[in-house]
């Protein structure tokens, strides 16, 4: 297959993609990626000649059911491309909503944790739009963690990195505490698309068989770890709205707003303890 014009391939290879129910610009981003140019130009320039086989390596990776993002080792997120391989969740665009609350209600200096830091997608963006912030990204996994240390080279952060389980290694106290907890229960998983319950983390995707272990362990840890007038901000999932207000004022929280996503869905939970706590 050495030698094969592009126009040739991209034509070939959509058809083939449509055919198994995959999205054809897959084809025209891995094509882009193989002669290191932007879509524009594979589309301009379909004379141009390119050695096949390792395209159609990437491309049976993606027929199996593999995230692009990991095949093309990376995602965008919030204006940045993040590094993103199986050791962490693929960054959502539903989660940029709580980059957008924390970056509105973050007083200048504020020390701020994002709990269960991932690709380090959250901190690294917040940091970057607010390098006035004191930013702290924690993971019970060293794995993930080496993912967040190398986005932050990457992209130059100054975001200190420590492994936690949640909040119980970690002291002082934070105006921020951000967190996207696994919230799907156990019981859903093998309903999710192969990409996600095929290849992301499970340990990223579900706590438990309720869906809210983690989202109710937030609740309870933060009290102790929020300034005066600090802010637990979470993302939450479908239909879990009724039952997190509920957690939040068993818990001593009082939920001041939930943002809802484009489609509508409730989505980032912005809660405080009570004064009286």
């Amino acid at each position: 297959m050495n030698g094969q014009r592009l126009s040739a391939l991209r034509k070939q290879f959509r058809a083939e993609a449509a055919r198994r129910g995959i999205d054809p610009r897959d084809v025209d981003l891995l094509l882009a990626d193989a002669v290191g140019r932007p879509v524009s130009f594979v589309v301009a320039h379909g004379e141009l000649e390119i050695d096949a086989a390792p395209l159609l390596a990437k491309l049976e990776r993606r027929y199996a059911g593999e995230p692009l993002q990991y095949i093309r080792g990376r995602a965008d997120f919030y204006g940045r491309e993040f590094f993103v391989d199986e050791r962490v969740l693929i960054p959502r665009p539903e989660t940029e909503l709580l980059v957008e609350a924390a970056l509105k209600l973050a007083p200048r200096g504020a020390r701020v944790i994002d709990v269960g830091s991932g690709s380090g997608a959250i901190a690294i963006s917040i940091e970057r739009e607010r390098p006035d912030m004191r930013v702290l990204a924690v993971d019970v996994s060293i794995a993930a963690l080496a993912v967040t240390a190398a986005n932050r080279d990457r992209h130059g952060a100054h975001v200190h990195l420590a492994a936690s389980d949640l909040l119980s290694g970690v002291d002082g106290r934070f105006d921020l505490i951000l967190s996207n907890p696994p919230y799907i229960p156990a019981a859903q998983i093998e309903s999710l698309q192969i990409e996600v319950r095929g290849h992301e983390p499970l340990a990223a995707l579900t706590p438990g068989a309720g869906g809210i272990e983690i989202i109710e362990r937030l609740f309870e840890e933060s009290r102790a770890q929020l300034a005066p007038g600090g802010r637990l901000v979470m993302e939450i999932g479908f239909g879990q709205e009724a039952l997190v207000r509920q957690l939040a004022e068993s818990h001593g929280h009082a939920v001041e707003t939930v943002i809802p996503d484009l489609a509508g869905i409730p989505r980032t939970v912005v809660s405080s303890p009570h004064v009286d706590q």
